[in-house]
């Protein structure tokens, strides 16, 4: 009778024991996590296992990991990779640019010659223009040195020497060619001139000689463009010459004013024209004519603002130019619109 009761107390018992036993499993699992936590170093691999899942600062810590190691990749990888992105376009946009400057150097450097043909042209055209401007031609030795002490001396032509650099007086010719060429621009413009030599010398067929001349009739002479007056004079100038009344050999040692007088007995030929042989053809250096309207008009323009020159006006400017006064008014025609052609 007693015994029958005792068996449902020893069910709750044994439940309530079991419940206990839980319970005091749980806390030890926790309290081993902590100490896992708190002390890393004994922990064995299963506490660390069995611990991932039930403690939540590890669950926290996993999580940071996981960024962590995204935020590392993410940041590394835009960085590589759209550098080299970059650079290809970059290079790409550039070939068709960097082609044609390829293409152009290689057909410079493929023909030998044309290379050559292209650094020597500049050259040859310079040398080619001179040539045309001042033909026959020798410059004087005393040039260079006149030049120098002219940019010394003047403001002026300080300005315009160096604008013909490699240019200068040129000779003309032999005498009776410079002496024929003086009567033919007297009192006219230089491109009249050069039309009336042209054809004057097409009428000797180019062998410009005293004999020529003489042989020539006033009417063929006229038919050049030349006044009966200057064809009188280029008659008895080749008269002179043909006699042997001008001994041009003699003039080498003769001062200025001895061959300018000498010259002037010959019909057509004045005080002008003997000092254009002096410049042309003895090469005097020192020479200043002032009866030539080039000079004056080159005075003008640039020492005077283009007001009207007197002759005494031009002979004071060129006190500063001796004793190289032939150099300075040869610049004087080069700074006029229409230069001399002499």
């Amino acid at each position: 009778m007693v015994a029958a009761p005792v068996a449902p107390q020893t069910k709750t018992a044994a439940a309530t024991q079991s419940k206990a036993q839980a319970i005091a499993k749980k806390p030890a699992v926790v309290k081993a996590a902590v100490v896992s936590k708190a002390k890393p170093s004994p922990v064995t691999a299963p506490q660390v296992a069995a611990a991932k899942p039930s403690a939540s600062k590890l669950r926290v810590a996993t999580p940071a990991a996981v960024k962590k190691a995204p935020a590392k990749s993410v940041a590394k990888a835009p960085v590589a990779k759209p550098a080299p992105v970059k650079v290809a376009p970059a290079q790409t946009a550039a070939s068709p640019v960097a082609q044609p400057v390829a293409v152009k150097k290689a057909a410079a450097k493929t023909p030998a010659g044309a290379k050559n043909a292209v650094k020597k042209t500049p050259l040859a055209k310079q040398v080619a223009a001179e040539v045309a401007a001042l033909p026959d031609a020798i410059r004087p030795d005393y040039w260079d040195e006149a030049c120098r002490y002219l940019i010394k001396k003047d403001r002026i032509l300080r300005k315009i020497i160096p604008k013909y650099t490699g240019m200068g007086l040129q000779s003309q010719g032999d005498a009776f060619s410079t002496l024929a060429r003086s009567i033919v621009s007297q009192q006219i413009s230089t491109s009249a001139a050069a039309a009336v030599w042209t054809r004057f010398e097409h009428s000797v067929q180019g062998q410009l000689t005293a004999a020529k001349v003489l042989a020539l009739e006033s009417a063929q002479l006229r038919a050049c463009g030349l006044s009966a007056r200057k064809a009188e004079y280029l008659h008895d100038l080749a008269l002179h010459v043909h006699e042997g009344r001008l001994d041009v050999t003699a003039w080498q040692q003769a001062e200025d004013e001895e061959i300018i007088a000498a010259l002037t007995a010959v019909r057509g030929i004045g005080r002008w024209t003997a000092e254009m042989f002096l410049m042309f053809h003895l090469m005097r250096p020192n020479v200043l004519p002032l009866d030539d309207l080039g000079l004056i008009q080159g005075i003008s323009r640039n020492y005077f603002s283009g007001e009207p020159v007197s002759r005494s006006d031009a002979r004071e400017v060129a006190e500063a130019w001796k004793p190289w006064r032939s150099v300075a008014t040869w610049y004087m025609w080069r700074s006029l619109s229409e230069p001399q052609s002499y």
